[in-house]
């Protein structure tokens, strides 16, 4: 009897480590599958820097406004790229990337004399997702020269003057009437303040690189 029972146990235990065996090699392929899925992903797209060279220039076309009679030192002045810089047949730059800085300086029209001047400075640029510091030439704009539109105006005062003192009083009323003519002229002049600078949305610009600019581009 004790050995029929010691038979049936062992029996029992080794159907037992049968099955455990057949389940371990059931897992194994799914275990293999995951490890190999896992191992086989694919790594970010690596990057590499490129430089862009001193000197180099930049088109830009203004995407807010900039004025000598509205502007202030410090405030902001935005531009983009209207064509891209290029580097041994890359496009470091697209077109679009966006440039900013700030306005350096100001001077508000005067009379008769001082015109007005504004000038700004690009220190950033932006494309896709990256910002880069960049150092870049100084821009200013001087608003015409009314020198010629002055003395027309002065003109015109002293010639109806000599006008409305000739028929006032003869010849020596018409020399009365041109010192008149041409002090009203001149005061016309003195009251009128010249051109201001205005650049709006879409005004031409060029800046250049004083510094090389080092950019990171995917490999490819």
């Amino acid at each position: 009897m004790k050995r029929l029972l010691i038979l049936t146990l062992g029996a029992a235990l080794a159907a037992g480590a049968c099955g455990t065996t057949a389940s371990d090699a059931a897992d194994t392929p799914l275990h293999s599958e995951r490890a190999a899925g896992v191992s086989t992903t694919e790594a970010a797209p690596g990057y590499r820097e490129m430089t862009i060279p001193s000197g180099t220039t930049l088109p830009l076309a203004l995407t807010n406004s900039v004025a000598s009679d509205t502007s202030a030192v410090e405030d902001s002045v935005t531009a983009e790229l209207t064509s891209p810089i290029t580097i041994d047949g890359r496009d470091l730059l697209p077109a679009g990337t966006r440039l900013a800085g700030v306005v350096t300086g100001v001077d508000d029209s005067d009379r008769v004399k001082g015109r007005a001047m504004i000038a700004f400075r690009f220190t950033s640029l932006r494309t896709g997702d990256a910002r880069y510091d960049l150092q870049a030439a100084p821009l200013s704009r001087l608003a015409e020269a009314t020198k010629g539109e002055d003395a027309a105006k002065i003109g015109i005062g002293a010639g109806a003057g000599a006008v409305i003192g000739g028929i006032l009083g003869g010849k020596k009323g018409a020399g009365q009437g041109a010192v008149v003519g041409g002090g009203a002229g001149t005061g016309v002049v003195l009251a009128t303040k010249g051109r201001e600078v205005r650049l709006g949305p879409g005004a031409d610009v060029t800046t250049r690189l004083t510094a090389p600019l080092t950019v990171r581009v995917g490999r490819g």
